[in-house]
């Protein structure tokens, strides 16, 4: 018998950048190492109805697929008929300053900081270093999260470690 996969939303303000880029890493590592336990979305309080064109580049030589992803409002994810989620991430230190809506379920939260690559200033260069540190943040913390015994560890203790994730 197949289990469901875990549903996580990860939020930032625009859903153009941090967002899709978690939303991205955490798909592909579910397919590959965490064997289909988990299913990624994104979403922002402010969307822009696009994604940033340096993430679309970013994810495209990552061998993402750009097309995959969109900008969404976070509100799509408290309708009822929205998937229920399990962990919500918020990933830039902006959203956490927003009233975030109800979503269905009892999730799991956590605040997991990482700076935002669209504020990035200066080169092309200097971006793009920008867009692949944060990158290389997310997919340490969401590489730890997937390899989490979840199945072995209670609420509290399960709440703690992704908490601590976010300190790394």
């Amino acid at each position: 018998m197949t289990q469901q996969p875990l549903n996580v939303l990860f939020l930032c303000n625009t859903n153009t950048t941090c967002s899709i880029i978690a939303e991205a890493v955490m798909n592909r590592l579910s397919q590959t190492d965490a064997a289909g336990r988990f299913k990624a979305y994104s979403a922002g309080s402010f969307h822009r109805g696009m994604v940033h064109p340096h993430t679309l580049h970013l994810l495209a030589n990552n061998n993402y697929d750009p097309n995959e992803f969109r900008s969404k409002n976070w509100q799509e994810f408290a309708e009822p008929d929205a998937p229920t989620m399990d962990f919500i991430f918020t990933l830039t230190d902006e959203i956490t300053q927003e009233a975030c809506p109800s979503f269905p379920g009892l999730p799991l939260t956590a605040h997991w900081s990482v700076p935002d690559p669209a504020m990035a200033n200066g080169t092309n260069a200097e971006i793009h270093y920008a867009f692949s540190d944060t990158l290389r943040m997310i997919e340490q913390r969401v590489s730890i999260f997937v390899n989490l015994p979840h199945k072995s560890l209670d609420k509290l203790t399960l709440q703690q470690r992704i908490d601590d994730i976010g300190n790394r």
